[in-house]
């Protein structure tokens, strides 16, 4: 914990000085959800049982001096006061050890008359003081009499942004709290650190609070949702997201994996789990750090499920289990099958034989079936059953011994025009949450429906469907439509040798900067030079496609702009560029700055589901 400087004490007579300041810089302020999300994260506000921060309201000493040390290290783990601070300040009184800590730090005194007066209103002097103490900061460093150069230093470290007090005496409101601690968080330290670190976080490229790793930092659990979830948790939440949607807490069921924050009254729930049986533990069981189950592996996330595993838990080689899995994919905890219901709708697009370990020792060989899940992932299970590559397919793990079921699917029979905001297809909304899987070249890509706006879809197109219990598309897999699944790259060299039926042909093309070679083949794929798409393994090629290309053009934003032709970029467009005689790997961000010419390049018609695919900037 670094040492912070004693700063001098806060004289009442000061107090009725009205400074005048120049009003924030409310343009440089940053969004009101930003400011809010990072210091209920860190604890050192919070709202009412609904989460209501009330902004609006004035701070009061005491409450600000809680602020205070909330945003200082080690400051959530302060307790109720030894003795009573102050007359007015008994240690009966909420804020009494968090007064007490303020005073031992030097980060404020008492008045004249030797009182605090805990509820009377801050100043904004007063707060700048405090802050600035915890930059390290004291009398030493400020020029002219308090509290002139107190505020001059709190303009020039830009903690000003988004503040609206305007005088050194004027009352600071929740809202004007929040940006000022806010502000903390990216200003630098005397020793020239910026003051997030102290806490054990980090400011993004931007310069700012880095709000993900500052909410995965601050984040508690995971548990496991059973009946009842919520009376396990020190608050009622006002917030709850379950698989990254917000929803009411009714939503979350049994076997989700559950974390969360108290200071934000937030609660996020992740249902996403694997059957089958345990493949391999790795590196031992003596100390487990992953498993394979259904033919893919996963870190293990929580002691718990890392006991489980081990030796010294109940699930071993061969068992069949249920992974519950956390919010980034790791297995959070392990489960009976029959807690869970094992299951996987997707596409056949391997049938094998493999080899698994008995968990005696030795092994045997059963017909393993690969699924194209409809969340994306691939799974293999082991049944008796016959499946056929290419079908849709259901497979359901159950039974102690965790056999596998897989029965074929019908295609879809719906049909129709997806609405302009993504919404519902034909007369159907889609649900949240919605899996769909669209299938290319044996290869699949995740789509949201917004994706697939305006589209019009046939049947042929839509392979399969489910709806939930409202009616609402739940998942859905694709054939085809949008051509997100397939891969696209760059034909950098061509050569063809020979004659008659010993011609020979060469290419060279680059993916995403991997480069790839067909020395010497008798295939004449139907390409030339520039931009491709690819099925099949990249390495051997099923086909090469050319691209079409639009008029040179300028990206804004998703787009790209060739005279009044308008396209919309892929999320993930490769961009190169073209210097003396090569082509470099690029990115989106330089196509943008770039003042040079830029073409652009596309499998399909937009209206088709197309996109650009490849920007090459000259």
């Amino acid at each position: 914990m670094k040492t912070k400087r004693l700063a001098a004490g806060i004289l009442a007579a000061c107090l009725t000085l009205s400074l005048a300041l120049p009003a924030s810089a409310a343009g440089n302020a940053a969004p009101l959800e930003d400011a809010s999300q990072a210091v209920t994260a860190l604890g050192i506000m919070s709202g009412d049982g609904s989460g209501d921060l009330k902004l609006s309201q004035k701070v009061t000493r005491a409450e600000f001096v809680t602020m205070v040390i909330k945003a200082s290290p080690g400051g959530d783990g302060v307790g109720q006061a030894a003795t009573s601070p102050y007359p007015d300040v008994p240690r009966s009184h909420w804020a009494s050890g968090y007064v007490e800590a303020a005073v031992s730090r030097g980060l404020v005194t008492a008045f004249s008359d030797g009182t605090f007066r805990p509820s009377q209103e801050i100043k904004l002097a007063e707060g700048v003081s405090m802050v600035l103490s915890l930059l390290g900061y004291g009398p030493e460093d400020f020029s002219g009499s308090y509290p002139s150069g107190q505020l001059s230093m709190y303009q020039n470290l830009k903690l000003n942004r988004g503040v609206t007090a305007a005088g050194a005496s004027a009352p600071l409101t929740r809202q004007d709290a929040l940006y000022l601690f806010y502000n903390l968080l990216s200003a630098k330290t005397k020793e020239g650190a910026p003051y997030i670190q102290s806490l054990g976080h980090s400011l993004d490229a931007s310069g700012k609070p880095d709000l993900v790793s500052l909410i995965n930092g601050e984040m508690e659990g995971p548990i496991v949702a059973q009946s009842g979830w919520k009376t396990t948790l020190p608050f009622s939440p006002s917030k709850v997201y379950r698989n990254g949607s917000l929803v009411k807490a009714a939503a979350v069921q049994n076997y989700d994996v559950i974390y969360w924050n108290a200071a934000m009254n937030t609660v996020w729930a992740y249902a996403k789990k694997v059957t089958g049986p345990i493949q391999a533990i790795e590196p031992s069981g003596a100390a487990p750090t992953s498993v394979t189950v259904a033919g893919r592996t996963y870190s293990i996330e929580t002691s718990t499920a890392s006991y489980a595993l081990s030796d010294l838990g109940e699930y071993h080689l061969g068992d069949t289990v249920t992974l519950l899995l956390g919010r980034s994919g790791g297995a959070a905890a392990v489960a009976d099958v029959s807690a869970s219901a094992g299951e996987k709708v997707g596409i056949v697009t391997a049938v094998t034989k493999s080899t698994f370990p008995d968990g005696s020792g030795g092994t045997y060989t059963a017909q393993t079936v690969t699924l194209l899940a409809t969340d994306g992932q691939t799974y293999q299970y082991q049944t008796k059953g016959g499946a056929q590559k290419g079908s849709v397919v259901r497979a359901t793990v159950s039974g102690k011994g965790g056999e596998v079921t897989l029965r074929g699917l019908g295609g879809g029979s719906i049909s129709g025009k997806v609405s302009a905001d993504g919404a519902k297809l034909d007369k159907y909304s889609f649900a949240q949450g919605a899996e769909i899987l669209d299938v290319s070249d044996r290869r699949g890509a995740v789509v949201y429906p917004s994706r697939l706006a305006g589209l019009t879809l046939d049947r042929g197109q839509v392979r399969w469907y489910s709806l939930n219990a409202q009616g609402e598309i739940e998942a859905m897999i694709l054939n085809d439509v949008t051509g997100d699944a397939y891969q696209y790259g760059l034909l950098t060299h061509f050569d063809e040798q020979g004659e008659g039926m010993t011609k020979y042909y060469s290419y060279t093309y680059d993916l995403a900067g991997v480069s790839y070679s067909l020395p010497s083949t008798t295939t004449r794929f139907r390409v030339s030079s520039g931009p491709i798409q690819i099925l099949g393994d990249p390495a051997s090629p099923d086909r090469l496609y050319s691209l079409t290309a639009a008029n040179a053009g300028q990206v804004v934003g998703s787009q790209f702009i060739a005279g009044s032709q308008k396209y919309t970029l892929s999320d993930q467009v490769l961009v190169y560029e073209h210097r003396d005689g090569r082509y470099y790997l690029s990115s989106l961000a330089r196509a943008e700055e770039s003042g040079g010419s830029i073409t652009a390049w596309y499998d399909k018609a937009e209206s088709a589901g197309g996109r650009i695919r490849v920007l090459i900037i000259k």
